[in-house]
């Protein structure tokens, strides 16, 4: 048993080594963008090209999950207030539901999927492939044209897919409250806009731009450091969707005590 219990701490000291280092690794791959992003050359045409493919290729997918949304949280949330009487507060409910958190969570999950593993699977198969040491040898600064661009376009086009994707679930809650409590437009916006502060349109805000930081430098430093082969291709887009979904939910937790704290001030 005593060698056993040996035996062990080695194996545990290595896996306690590697996870400090890869967060020290992670640190410095952070860092370096923050120094690339504000220095010259700028790339900006790189940057139109990812922001066209990160936010105008996934609005399909995000209308059709925020359409979704809108209309499922009607159709469950109707029954509990109709109980006490209350169902002309469903818009009230529904707004503030899709503003605060649904909204932005939704959006910055289904990126992660899409967005997140598109990048690390790119910029990992041209890692395995040297592509990135032969733009190097070309005088190429491969993290200013890989990675700063790919993450200041998530940064940015994901709060605007958060404002489109509150839209589109509005108009999917409006559908079925039209349908079924025969609420006007007009009355239904009205009930909406009455409900939210500028307090949750703020912190929706600034939630989606770092879920959007988020999953565009997990992504690329996934990608970027990726080694084995189509193995640690496959590897990096599969580890850059579940990273970039656990700091997401870690986000929103941490995002929801500051703003409740600021609420109650």
């Amino acid at each position: 048993m005593a060698e056993e219990a040996d035996d062990r701490k080695p194996l545990l000291s290595k896996k306690i080594d590697k996870f400090f280092k890869g967060l020290a690794d992670a640190w410095s791959f952070v860092r370096r963008y923050f120094q690339e992003a504000f220095l010259p050359p700028f790339e900006f045409k790189e940057l139109i090209h990812q922001c066209y493919r990160i936010g105008v290729e996934s609005l399909p997918l995000i209308s059709l999950t925020g359409f979704i949304v809108g209309i499922v949280f009607t159709n469950q949330s109707r029954p509990s207030l109709s109980e006490f009487g209350a169902s002309s507060w469903l818009p009230s409910l529904i707004s503030i539901a899709v503003v605060r958190a649904m909204g932005p969570l939704v959006t910055a999950l289904i990126a992660a999927g899409k967005v997140g593993s598109s990048i690390g699977a790119e910029i990992g198969s041209m890692k395995v492939t040297e592509q990135i040491d032969a733009m190097e040898v070309s005088a190429t600064n491969p993290f200013k044209f890989l990675v700063v661009t790919r993450v200041t376009a998530t940064t940015i086009m994901i709060p605007l897919l958060v404002m489109y994707t509150d839209f589109v679930a509005l108009m999917g809650s409006f559908l079925n409250v039209n349908a079924n409590e025969m609420v006007s437009l007009t009355t239904f916006f009205f009930q909406v806009f009455e409900s939210i502060t500028f307090l949750d349109i703020w912190s929706s805000v600034l939630k989606s731009i770092v879920f959007g930081f988020t999953i565009g430098i997990v992504g690329c430093y996934k990608g970027y450091n990726s080694t084995k082969g189509t193995e640690g291709v496959g590897r990096a887009a599969n580890s850059a969707v579940v990273i970039s979904m656990f700091l997401i939910f870690i986000e929103e937790l941490l995002a929801l005590q500051i703003v409740n704290a600021i609420r109650n001030m």
